[in-house]
């Protein structure tokens, strides 16, 4: 009888061991790749339950996840000879879960390295400018040369960010005074624009004046008006030339 529930007893963890190595559960984002004696299966196992044969099968689980690379900051020579220190982000999944295990030792490692010398490669054929204000441009050509090189390893990369560009203390300053000196440049431009559209409409009022003297005393009419309005203690008030030349001849007539 005792030695009955001793075999029940073996058998019954020989079951619970078997099935704690057969049986497998894989997320909704797992994928596991198997390989039966060394030879890899066709088709990914999961998600959900599956099973496994001990000691035949080998299991290795894959994260279908988006990755975030941090990319460390590089140094880099521009197309003009500006060095500069430029970090970046790049953003990638698995969609081939064999790919990534059986074409390369470690993805991670590998789209790490391929980044950082893609970013030294491309940046290097930009001048400085192109680096500050064409950057989502340069994040497009960084994003397509590196998920063609990462492609055989069933990669996917979706974005690729430059972060941070660090430029040296006296190309900053250089950089402000060329800023200043645009902004200088700019403000005269728009002041001569200005001078010359008051000279135009100038020109424009001293023709219609020409052709209505009229005018010109309405326009000296309003100027008494807008300097009588000023609390002045002072008020200079001009008398037109020709008045004063009609005022004197009626005095000539009047003592002849």
């Amino acid at each position: 009888m005792e030695a009955g529930l001793i075999v029940v007893a073996v058998v019954v963890v020989v079951v619970l061991l078997f099935l704690f190595a057969a049986v497998k559960v894989a997320r909704e984002y797992e994928r596991g790749v198997i390989f039966r004696l060394g030879r890899l299966l066709p088709e990914p196992k999961g998600p959900g339950l599956f099973i496994l044969i001990p000691v035949i099968d080998r299991m290795v689980r894959v994260d279908l996840r988006t990755v975030t690379l941090n990319v460390p900051p590089q140094e880099v020579i521009t197309k003009d000879n500006v060095p500069v220190r430029v970090n970046a982000v790049a953003y990638f999944r698995i969609v081939d879960a064999n790919d990534s295990v059986v074409q390369i030792e470690n993805y991670m490692v590998a789209t790490s390295q391929i980044s950082q010398t893609t970013l030294r490669s491309v940046l290097g054929q930009h001048v400085l400018d192109e680096l500050l204000s064409e950057r989502d441009k340069i994040n497009v050509i960084l994003q397509a040369i590196i998920d063609e090189a990462t492609s055989p390893w069933g990669i996917k990369v979706s974005v690729v960010e430059v972060k941070d560009v660090e430029i040296p203390g006296g190309m900053q300053r250089a950089m402000a005074r060329q800023a200043e000196a645009e902004r200088e440049r700019r403000a005269k431009i728009i002041s001569a624009e200005g001078e010359f559209q008051a000279s135009e409409r100038l020109k424009d009022a001293a023709a219609v004046m020409a052709q209505e003297p009229i005018t010109v005393q309405l326009r000296y009419l309003q100027t008494l008006l807008e300097i009588g309005s000023a609390n002045n203690s002072t008020i200079v008030f001009p008398i037109p030339i020709d008045l004063l030349t009609a005022l004197s001849k009626a005095a000539a007539i009047e003592k002849t």
